[in-house]
């Protein structure tokens, strides 16, 4: 059976680089019928960031993406675990790190370092000014049996312990078949003795890494290209401890449009922001989903459903995937427009509300029909980019709008001309009944009231459309007018023309 895994580690935000390798790993598993595997990687304490896996469950459940094993939230929000290769922590999981740290020291393919900070400071100095890759020079592995013995014996009174390091073979090469990149040679020269084991007793990435994938039967590792030149060293310290390694298939780099490398700065490309600013789940999935990988076909907008019945990692580009936000905007767009009107709604009232508060604007909300919102949400979802937008683009529906003066005049237009087209409005709209505050009544009878008076469109419709508004785009003014009127009465329609001529 086919098993991926997402190994995050809890240091804060879900980066969106992140969220497209648990959504691969996802959709491989589910198209491969397989089993899908949460395990936290929190053996760097220091960047641990109390809440982190939480906040990871809760994004992850938002959007979708499963996990069959491993950590989950419960109604109550506590976590639990669920299945048989636990613990899905690595800290918890410290005794097997340090048995096979042990097992390799004992059959001399890894070896204890003693050496402190200072000498492998002045050893990285030494390459950087002889222009040489920052690597240990060995120094410990050329210790004897009595050396080794003797150096435990002085850290063990000293209150230290020392660290393991994998013996990388000195000669010969290793390949790693990747299912992206195909067949990469990497000569064992090239290759660091890196440290396994820390001397807290903590495992490194690389080889907590190969002990819970083999541990956990994981046969498909799905990760970022970054971890493409640790990976000959992960099929070393498989092979040195009898395992058979896994498969592996490294994602290719997220670019900024200018092909710099995706930020991981908090607020840049943190998924909890995306989500927060009111893109929807299905047009994050989406796009996501088309960073690196291809369907071969002209076919753009899938449902989750369609992606796993899609998904090959044949299909999988090599190339970097740029992240552009006005194809993100393009998604969500769509995605706007096809949702519910009812369930539009509702999800874009808490956006209002906090619009509302971090303003101070102040109105009975609750004297508002619920049509009220479902009307304006109708206008206003063909040009809605992401549900944040909802706040700014529609205040004047709630409050009266402030404005300089200069934007009521129609560029055709003047100061005294517009006063007296407001003027007329005013003496228009008062004669008008309540019935006729329709869209279709109200196009007819403006187009009556322009044609009478010899005016042009312009003159008439964007003073009129301005003075209501605010803005310099907005919907048109019959559909403004309109529902003005019936939210807040026709009285308000005159109102603001005649607080537009104040301004004058």
């Amino acid at each position: 059976m086919v098993r991926t895994r997402f190994a995050p580690s809890p240091t804060g935000f879900v980066h969106i680089g992140s969220l497209r390798t648990a959504l691969f790993s996802f959709l491989f598993a589910r198209h491969e019928n397989g089993k899908h595997v949460l395990r936290i990687e929190d053996t760097d304490q220091n960047r641990y960031v109390e809440g982190a896996v939480e906040n990871l469950l809760k994004v992850m459940n938002n959007l979708g993406v499963e996990f069959d094993e491993g950590y989950f939230l419960q109604p109550d929000g506590n976590m639990m675990e669920r299945g048989e290769k636990g613990p899905y922590l690595q800290s918890k999981r410290l005794d097997k790190y340090q048995a096979a740290a042990k097992k390799l020291v004992q059959e001399q393919k890894a070896y204890y370092c003693f050496c402190s900070s200072e000498r492998l400071e002045e050893l990285r100095k030494e390459q950087a000014a002889l222009k040489r890759p920052a690597m240990y020079d060995k120094h410990c592995k050329k210790l004897t049996t009595q050396e080794v013995e003797q150096k435990l014996l002085e850290f063990s009174e000293s209150g230290k312990k020392p660290v393991v390091r994998f013996a990388i073979p000195e000669s010969g090469a290793t390949v790693v078949n990747d299912l992206v990149h195909g067949e990469i040679t990497y000569e064992h020269k090239v290759l660091d003795d890196q440290v396994i084991l820390k001397s807290d007793g903590f495992p490194t990435y690389h080889l907590a890494v190969v002990v819970d994938d083999h541990e956990m039967e994981i046969t498909h590792v799905i990760r970022g290209d970054e971890w493409l030149p640790s990976t000959p060293k992960h099929i070393l310290i498989y092979k040195a401890l009898g395992w058979e390694p896994t498969l592996y298939a490294h994602l290719p780099l997220i670019l900024n449009p200018d092909k710099s490398k995706l930020s991981k700065r908090q607020g840049d490309v943190a998924v909890e922001d995306f989500l927060s600013k009111g893109y929807l789940k299905e047009a994050l999935i989406n796009f996501v989903a088309f960073l690196g990988w291809n369907p071969k076909s002209e076919k753009e907008l899938f449902s989750l459903t369609e992606l796993i019945q899609d998904f090959d990692l044949k299909k999988i580009n090599k190339s970097g995937a740029v992240f552009d936000t006005n194809k993100l905007d393009w998604y969500n767009s769509h995605y706007i427009r096809q949702m519910n009107l009812s369930e539009l709604t509702n999800k874009l009232l808490p956006y209002w509300l906090k619009y509302w508060e971090e303003r101070q604007i102040q109105f009975d909300k609750t004297a508002l029909p619920h049509e009220y919102f479902e009307r304006i949400a109708e206008i206003e979802r063909e040009r809605l980019k992401k549900l944040s937008e909802i706040g700014e683009r529609t205040a004047y529906f709630f409050v009266r709008p402030n404005y300089e003066p200069n934007l009521l005049i129609w560029k055709k237009s003047d100061s005294q001309k517009t006063k007296e087209v407001l003027n007329n409005l005013i003496e228009f709209f008062e004669k008008l009944d309540s019935a006729s505050f329709t869209k279709i009544i109200l196009e007819e009878r403006l187009k009556n009231f322009i044609s009478e008076n010899n005016y042009d469109n312009g003159t008439v419709l964007w003073p009129l459309r301005t003075s209501l508004t605010g803005l310099e785009k907005s919907p048109g003014p019959y559909e403004v007018i309109s529902l003005l009127a019936f939210g807040l009465g026709k009285q308000e329609i005159s109102e603001r023309i005649k607080a537009a001529i104040e301004r004058l």
